[in-house]
């Protein structure tokens, strides 16, 4: 429903639609964007720092709080695009309409504003700042030093492995529950570990501080922790007078209390998101935030956006009337100027083979009729549930991308050159350390250890490894690595600032090691140089390593298939992996109970209703066409193996209510079937067939 331009307003928000407007045009009281999918949350939340620029506010205390740094980015470049075309003359403070003053803002993810908020202001806590961060994985090996430590893989019961002890860590200090709480709600097979649990999580946080190492769970905590306390608070505090949070249905419990730390009033705080799509409970995320804003800030305006720019309004009032069965939500029903279009789809497919058949049937038919590859996508609530539409499409030599790829750091030779670099930084980062001593040739475990443990005792100092006698396998290597991290320590020269400088002194040593442990030599080096470019956009390694722990890039060369060799491909991705896109045309795989929702995920009723919303995401990633597919038998072995199957119930969030709206469509399957559904008692009279056969032994 497009709407007059309003003379007052100022040109750069006469695009916006009313909801948007004033949005952009509010005050600083606390405000909550309800963003349905789809609606231009972006575009709002950019105009609304632009206008908060125009009108005065101070680019160097405006925070823009994101999930990803791919969105801080577009979100700052969007600003920078609106700022830049204003007139000074309309502008509180001209200075702003200048590049340098608007690169002032800060902006980034949560981890990336905690880490440069420490480095400044840690030591008000008792924080070094020379901290180094631990990705993932290097947590998990430093929590399976403390399992050793404790002695715990030896223990008469099965103890939980380092990844399930490094979750349940991670989700007390995310969800601020005590341990008993945790493990009762979502490791209740842990339990009968609960004490060890408590030691092993006391020995792993003291190792940490010991060795001034932080994991992700540390930086939100100890950001907390600064803005808590009250002599840090106000230094905090006092630095930002505007903060927008984009994706707050996703924040944890530990982010809200850092907000609410930062400002106790909501004054100048800004949160936009959406409940409907709040989907990773997994990672600690609870929708709870964002359903009770208004309780934690009682003053807070709440605008809803609902005009959609992406979905046709056939797809629109199916994806509205599933969500509006969710027993708890903020209410907004999303509607599209784009009439017309086409009935989403429910299909009814004998059985898995038959459901990819129809699948690429239909995208092929699409891409003949102008819809590519790429503006095709196929989700699927688990990754394993596309691998018969997977070999289906290799057969047929279509291309396509799965999302989903390892992480640079993921991989061993990365991880293994990042880990030279972090020794050299921090030489107290002991896994760091053990990861690079047992590259060298004859040294073992046991001889890593005493060396690490020679290292903290000389207080950091490499020089004290030069009394040891290297092995004769080592002879050589040894001095050179001496050098080499002697070299990395050393301060840089002026022609010498490039981080990409000792990643190239690092691999010209690690080259012979990456030979001699790993195949696909070629292929690493290359990683390897690749790893060298990216470093080259950084200033510092300490800078360099922090975004590599907290976001790396992913690599190309894990991908199923390659795109780069084709015009175009295809999207297979996981429903969690699609959230924040859009297609031309969206085919949504194994719609059946058990699979949407997940079986593993209906113990709870908060459960049901976030697979409800996971539903709800996948549905609204598509703009023109939108095909539910649900196969009415599953195969228990090979079909070519065995015919025992057991037959499928169409998602308990399809309701009848939802069905009106969709057309059903039965491929492959006899006539009426479909409607007699799979679970229907067939009505008739076989007595004589019955009495014909009864003469074989009557």
């Amino acid at each position: 429903m497009p709407d007059s331009v309003v003379p007052e307003v100022p040109a750069f928000l006469q695009s916006l639609n009313p909801q948007q407007r004033s949005a952009a045009l509010h005050g600083e009281a606390p405000l909550l964007i309800i963003a349905g999918a789809g609606t231009g949350k972006t575009t709002t939340l950019a105009h609304r720092v632009a206008w908060q620029l125009a009108s005065g506010v101070d680019p160097s205390r405006l925070l823009m709080l994101t999930f990803t740094r791919r969105a801080a980015a577009e979100m700052l470049r969007r600003v920078e695009s609106i700022v830049l075309q204003l007139d000074p003359a309309t502008v509180k403070n001209p200075a702003v309409c200048d590049r340098s003053a608007l690169r002032r803002i800060r902006g980034g993810t949560f981890h990336s504003v905690s880490t440069n908020l420490l480095r400044r202001h840690g030591h008000l806590i008792g924080l070094h700042p020379d901290f180094t961060i631990l990705d993932r994985g290097d947590s998990e090996d430093l929590m399976n030093l403390a399992r050793t430590e404790l002695n715990l893989p030896k223990s008469a019961n099965r103890f939980p492995l380092k990844a399930t002890c490094l979750d349940v860590y991670s989700r007390c200090v995310n969800t601020q529950c005590g341990l008993d709480l945790v493990l009762q709600k979502w490791f209740p097979w842990c339990l009968e570990h609960q004490e060890r649990l408590g030691q092993l999580f006391s020995i792993y946080t003291e190792t940490k501080e010991k060795q001034r190492v932080l994991d992700f769970d540390d930086l939100l905590l100890f950001w907390n922790a600064l803005v808590a306390d009250p002599v840090a608070s106000p230094i905090v505090r006092s630095q930002f007078s505007r903060i927008l949070v984009d994706e707050y249905q996703d924040t944890n419990v530990l982010q809200a209390e850092i907000l609410k730390n930062l400002c106790p009033d909501g004054i100048g705080l800004t949160a936009v998101g959406d409940d409907a799509q709040s989907i990773y409970s997994f990672r600690a995320a609870t929708v709870r935030n964002i359903l009770d804003f208004p309780d934690q800030y009682p003053n807070v305006t709440l605008i809803p956006l609902e005009q959609n720019y992406r979905s046709s309004q056939c797809i629109l009032e199916v994806t509205n009337q599933v969500i509006a069965e969710a027993v708890e939500r903020h209410r907004k029903e999303l509607w599209s100027a784009r009439s017309g279009g086409t009935k989403p789809q429910l299909v009814t497919c004998p059985d898995e083979d038959s459901q990819s058949e129809y699948v690429i049937d239909r995208i092929l038919e699409r891409r003949e009729k102008g819809v590519s590859l790429k503006q095709q996508a196929v989700l699927f609530r688990a990754s394993h549930h596309s691998m018969a539409l997977e070999a289906e499409l290799g057969r047929r030599n279509i291309p396509f991308v799965k999302y989903g790829g390892l992480r640079f750091l993921e991989t061993a030779h990365i991880r293994d050159v990042i880990s030279f670099l972090r020794l050299a930084e921090n030489p107290l980062d002991m896994v760091a350390g053990f990861r690079v001593l047992v590259l060298l040739p004859g040294i073992g475990q046991s001889k890593a250890s005493a060396l690490l443990d020679q290292l903290r005792g000389a207080g950091g100092q490499f020089e004290t490894w030069e009394s040891w006698t290297p092995p004769t396998a080592l002879r050589d290597l040894w001095p050179q690595f001496l050098g080499l991290l002697r070299g990395l320590q050393r301060p840089p020269r002026q022609d010498d600032q490039n981080v990409a400088s000792s990643l190239y002194a690092i691999r010209s040593y690690y080259t012979p090691l990456l030979e001699a442990a790993y195949d696909n030599v070629t292929a690493r080096v290359n990683d390897l140089k690749q790893l060298e470019a990216i470093a080259g956009r950084y200033q510092s390694r300490g800078e360099f390593l922090a975004e590599m722990a907290l976001d790396p890039p992913t690599s190309t060369q894990e991908l199923p298939a390659d795109p780069l060799l084709d015009e175009d491909y295809l999207i297979l991705s996981t429903i969690h992996s699609a959230k924040g896109l859009e297609w031309d045309s969206v085919y949504i795989l194994h719609a059946a109970d058990g699979n949407i929702p997940a079986d593993m995920a209906t113990g709870s009723a908060e459960e049901i209703e976030e697979e409800r919303r996971l539903f709800y995401v996948a549905m609204t990633r598509a703009k023109n066409h939108l095909t539910v597919m649900r196969p009415e038998r599953y195969y228990f072995h090979n079909r070519h193996r065995s015919d025992q199957h057991s037959l499928s119930k169409v998602t308990r969030f399809l309701t009848p209510a939802v069905q009106t709206l969709m057309e059903r469509v039965s491929h492959g399957m006899p006539q009426g079937a479909e409607q007699r559904g799979s679970s229907s008692l067939i009505q008739g009279d076989t007595s004589e067939i019955r009495r014909r056969i009864s003469k074989l032994w009557g």
